[in-house]
């Protein structure tokens, strides 16, 4: 179909009156917000954001009423703040079903409406996993353990040298003990058992010789 040069002049001019980022990035459970830029003549016009493959089959999501008072649908807002001419968009707490062709567009209203095409800029939004970071886990402190040792008043010898092998060796009082003392301890009885005997043999052996010199000098007896 045939279009005027002047309307034809008309909507090229509509389709580079509005500038936005190209691509956007946002992750799952933040919010991402989307900044289009018009020109002066397109004040007080209403503004709106659509999603879709074409800018001219997009569905509708949230638009302004010619203001600029913010207008919500759901998690997405629009502002248009017509002192820095461009419109806003934020998109809340996103989702993976988010992502996709995004269109920042101007309502105008044309002669002709069948020929009509409202400015437009295509925004590609993308959305990507939330990172989840390990958890650390702490670990108690532990103390360190010590043998038990069960208190009890008679230890036999060979459990007190297993329980303390050192430091009885070590006790000079236990070294005399051992070396000095019980050894003079021991040969006591057999001291004193031993003196008795050699008495007793000195007297028999004296008691012998006298009865042996009577026999030979009877005389001598009798003084």
């Amino acid at each position: 179909m045939w279009l005027p040069p002047a309307l034809l002049l008309l909507c090229l001019q509509g389709c580079l009156s509005l500038k936005g980022p190209g691509s956007v990035t946002g992750t799952v459970g933040s919010s991402l917000c989307v900044q289009c830029h018009y020109e002066k003549a397109y004040k007080g016009y209403k503004k709106y954001w659509c999603k879709g493959p074409h800018d001219i089959k997009c569905h509708s999501i949230v638009e302004t009423d010619g203001g600029e008072d913010e207008k919500r649908s759901g998690r997405v807002s629009i502002r248009d703040c017509a002192d820095d001419l461009t419109m806003t968009v934020t998109m809340e707490n996103l989702e993976e079903g988010d992502a996709g062709s995004y269109w920042c567009k101007i309502q105008t209203i044309w002669i002709i409406d069948a020929w009509s095409r409202d400015p437009s800029v295509l925004v590609r939004v993308y959305v990507s996993p939330a990172t989840t970071t390990p958890r650390k886990t702490t670990l108690p402190a532990t103390t360190p353990t010590s043998p038990l040792v069960t208190a009890r008043q008679n230890f036999s010898t060979e459990e007190v040298f297993t329980l303390y092998p050192w430091s009885l060796f070590s006790s000079v009082h236990f070294q005399a003990l051992v070396f000095l003392k019980l050894p003079l301890f021991l040969s006591m009885p057999v001291l004193s058992s031993g003196s008795t005997g050699v008495r007793g043999l000195l007297g028999e052996r004296q008691s012998h010789l006298s009865r042996s010199h009577e026999v030979q000098n009877p005389g001598s007896a009798v003084v």
